[in-house]
């Protein structure tokens, strides 16, 4: 049940007192109510994940509270009548087991696969039909509460519009054996029937499925495969606009600045509703999508009931191609088209105001998607569940990627002395989890380092103190010494030696103790204080203190066990390791404000890419603004503006990928922990030799604080995470796989790519010669450090391009960086790229 408390005030008075209507959302918890007989219950010693500890509290002390527009999806939940359900197998000799139990509204009731006399094995289906086509973005899995047996574990969902005819899965994973409600979100797109496979249980019990209840949620403005359409030169025009008490013409919709807005008449008497505003894009063009963002001055106008129409010669508009309703909230909205059509104008016409409030609509930015071309703006996978919201992730050099949260699988708080882990093969897609106790550490807000040999450091977070060591050779969690101060939120990086440096973090541990520099040796596994690297000369003047202005810190390893910090600070400093440490100012970062979650990535030998960010850690504006850092030879770092992205962003990632270029994913332009609303779902490339950002195709997930991303030995990009509030609607336990438009034919099929062939050394020397073979002509080769990333830094990573001989046509000798502090030791993914720009496949390779 919602209940809006919400008071009219006529548009102009809200905007001039700058009073937002409240609303209040009263989410109901899920009954634990007791369903038939089950099959008795099976084990095999497996480790399964365990259910968050209610005693703990769900925020840390400085945490902010999870914001009203996080506890209900953005996406619409679907109503289901009219709608029809059936089962691979179903249960009905020994208990009441039917598929249509999942439509029947009570958790007492559950679909249970087929058990009396010979169970039915694995796999088990069941399949909705809506009986209607809708646009659908997620299926939401209530598993049974009375008993643990038959929750789905590993699964895979698909779509139809027939029932017949089911394409490649939209969605997979791997679910946590809980009896939490799980969300498994993908691409909008449009379907009758939607299918949900069970291939494992989630505690290997025994050969069953079951299911209490299946929801499936429609349009949240996030369709496959579509890509912002450049709105220069376009114009809009509305069947009424304010001018008098405030200049809220139509064009407002396309400046890209959400603090102007388009608003319908409401001096002197009130233009009534329906209003509408179309855009004309001066030539006719493919369209599959709207997106609309409500005003951010208030609540009034914000448009609920609406329709899409398109026309070619603005006059003649056809049948809605989208409608719907949407939320009286502040987050973007979408409507997916239900067709792609060749359309000049299109017009959206608001029906109803959202609270009622009155006969009143407005917008901030109105933009038009298409759908993406693969060569040039790229494509995603499907989206794969993780049994836990991966808040950081490490690439291994087995080809897997190591992910963790906190205690809990979708929440943290406290000082629990576990945590909760994944690992994802590359090779499989395959995702197993563990609860790592042995450590006595709980790893949430860390910080990390990959170490030389391929294991990872990680430090700090809610048990502050604590460091942890994960050895992928052994698949293994280990203790390590104490750090001196206890800290969390802090940054890492491997010094050109192989120790570890670590700064900042005063999120966790004694407030009272500035969190100072300190380095961690492999030799001794002990710490070393920096008393000359203070935190307090590092800080951005974040008006939370210094436990957030020391957070998330930008940091670039360079020879003789120096460091720049080169953010989120507009001041830089030299950082040196060497016996008490030093500390020394480095100019600012051009004219960049403070960057609190932005993030900054070395895509060239000395040459550094700052990204977004925003002058406090939330509630205010983001920067679309990037830079160039360049160490240069002077020890003066020169720091210069590029092109700005298109979207403003705070709580993004950024990768740095094989051929220099560097991909941005995620964040909003308002941060707000916690919340989707002001999402940015468009990725863009940065290219160094023009300096411009390149809209990618967009996001099937929003990806804000506590996402991650990472680039994967065959050159595509992982992208995953967001949220781990609790009981929220913004935790994204999954993540799917970009693949760039390097890799890609315009029909989306795999362009050829070249091969290095024969035998590669897996540990090479700083100064060493490597001979390389390939299966055709290459032009280039770069060695790109693995990475680990969380809170929208990844100091590890970085791009070397090598230098190299050519013996022959296929034949070539790599020279490897002789300073350790050019390419730091450790793992890399080295790659080898043709006249076109195309890498191919990684060898991963030990520097040092």
């Amino acid at each position: 049940m919602l209940t809006r408390l919400l008071k009219p005030f006529p548009p102009d008075r809200l905007r001039s007192t700058g009073l937002i209507a409240l609303a209040l959302a009263a989410v109901i918890a899920a009954l634990l109510p007791l369903a038939g007989v089950a099959p008795a219950t099976a084990t095999n010693g497996a480790v399964r994940a365990e259910a968050p500890d209610p005693r703990h509290p769900m925020a840390a002390p400085h945490e902010p509270v999870v914001p009203a527009d996080a506890m209900e999806p953005t996406a619409p939940v679907l109503p289901r009548s009219g709608w029809t359900v059936s089962a691979s197998d179903e249960e009905t000799a020994s208990e009441d087991g039917r598929a249509t139990n999942v439509l029947d509204g009570s958790n007492a009731t559950i679909w249970h696969s087929r058990y009396s006399g010979t169970p039915q094995p694995l796999p088990h289906s069941i399949t909705i039909d809506m009986h209607r086509t809708a646009v659908v973005s997620a299926l939401v899995y209530q598993p049974r509460t009375d008993s643990a047996n038959g929750r789905v574990g590993s699964y895979t969902i698909q779509m139809s519009a027939n029932g017949t005819s089911w394409g490649s899965a939209v969605a997979s994973g791997t679910l946590g054996d809980d009896a939490a409600a799980k969300t498994l979100s993908f691409a909008a797109q449009g379907a009758r029937y939607v299918r949900l496979t069970a291939t494992s249980e989630a505690g290997n019990r025994g050969p069953w499925s079951s299911a209490a209840e299946i929801n499936l949620l429609g349009d949240p403005g996030s369709p496959a495969s579509v890509v912002d359409l450049p709105r220069t030169g376009w114009t809009a025009t509305a069947s009424d606009e304010e001018t008098s008490n405030s200049p809220d013409r139509a064009a407002n919709v396309l400046d890209g600045d959400a603090d102007t807005i388009w608003h319908s008449r409401y001096s002197g008497t009130p233009q009534p509703l329906p209003h509408s505003i179309t855009i004309d894009m001066k030539s006719a063009r493919d369209v599959s999508a709207l997106s609309y963002q409500p005003r951010k001055s208030g609540a009034n106008g914000r448009v609920g009931a609406y329709t899409v129409t398109t026309s070619t010669d603005g006059t003649t508009f056809g049948a809605p191609v989208a409608s719907g309703t949407w939320k009286d909230d502040e987050t973007v909205k979408g409507a997916t088209f239900s067709r792609t059509v060749s359309a000049r104008y299109v017009r959206l016409t608001a029906t109803t105001e959202a609270g009622g409030r009155g006969p009143w609509s407005s917008a901030a930015e109105i933009r038009l998607s298409a759908p993406a071309n693969p060569a040039t703006s790229g494509s995603w996978g499907r989206v794969t569940g993780f049994p836990l919201v991966p808040v950081a992730t490490a690439l291994l050099p087995n080809n897997k990627l190591l992910a963790w949260s906190a205690y809990g699988i979708d929440r943290f708080g406290g000082s629990n002395g576990y945590t909760q882990t994944a690992i994802m093969d590359l090779g499989t897609g395959a995702v197993t989890q563990r609860r790592v106790d042995n450590t006595k550490h709980d790893m949430f807000c860390p910080g990390i380092a990959v170490l030389k040999d391929g294991r990872v450091l990680v430090t700090g977070g809610s048990n502050a103190e604590r460091a942890s060591i994960y050895d992928p050779a052994t698949d293994g969690w280990s203790s390590t010494t104490d750090m001196n101060i206890a800290r969390g939120y802090q940054a890492m990086t491997l010094l050109s030696n192989g120790d570890a440096f670590v700064l900042g973090g005063s999120w966790s541990g004694d407030p009272g103790v500035s969190k100072d520099g300190e380095v961690w040796s492999p030799t001794t596994g002990g710490w070393r204080k920096l008393s000359g690297v203070p935190a307090t000369d590092t800080m951005t003047g974040d008006p939370g203190g210094p436990y957030r202005a020391d957070n998330h810190q930008w940091l670039h390893a360079t020879s003789n066990g120096r460091v720049l910090h080169l953010g989120p600070s507009k001041q830089m400093n030299w950082i040196s390791t060497q016996g008490n440490g030093s500390l020394a100012a480095a100019g600012t970062r051009a004219d960049s404000a403070d960057a609190m979650n932005g993030n900054a990535v070395a895509y060239d030998i000395g040459k550094l890419l700052t990204l977004g960010g925003a002058t406090a850690y939330e509630n205010t504006t983001a920067t679309r603004r990037a830079y160039t850092v360049d160490l240069g030879t002077g020890g003066q770092p020169r720091a210069a503006r590029t092109g700005d992205m298109d979207y403003a962003r705070s709580f993004s990632n950024s990768v740095v990928m094989p051929d220099g270029k560097v991909a941005v994913f995620g964040g909003q332009s308002y941060p707000v922990p916690f919340s989707d609303a002001t999402s940015a779902l468009t990725p863009e490339i940065w290219d160094p030799a023009t300096g411009r950002f390149t809209r990618m195709a967009s996001m099937p997930v929003p990806r804000n604080y506590h996402s991650v991303a990472n680039l994967l030995p065959d050159g595509r990009i992982f992208s995953g995470g967001g949220g781990l509030c609790g009981d929220c609607a913004t935790n994204h336990a999954d993540g799917a796989i970009f693949t760039p438009p390097y890799l890609l034919n315009a029909d989306g099929t795999e362009r050829k790519r070249p091969v290095i062939t024969g035998t590669v050394p897996t540990r090479v020397s700083h100064g060493a010669t490597v001979p390389v073979t390939t299966d055709s002509a290459v032009t280039k080769f770069a060695l790109v450090r693995a990475g680990a990333a969380t809170h929208s830094t990844d100091n590890d990573q970085r791009r070397v391009p090598l230098t190299f001989t050519r013996n022959s046509a296929t034949s070539y000798t790599l020279d490897i960086p002789s300073d350790p502090g050019v390419a730091l030791p450790g793992g890399y993914l080295l790659f080898a790229l043709d006249a076109a720009g195309v890498p191919s496949k990684a060898r991963m390779i030990t520097v040092g």
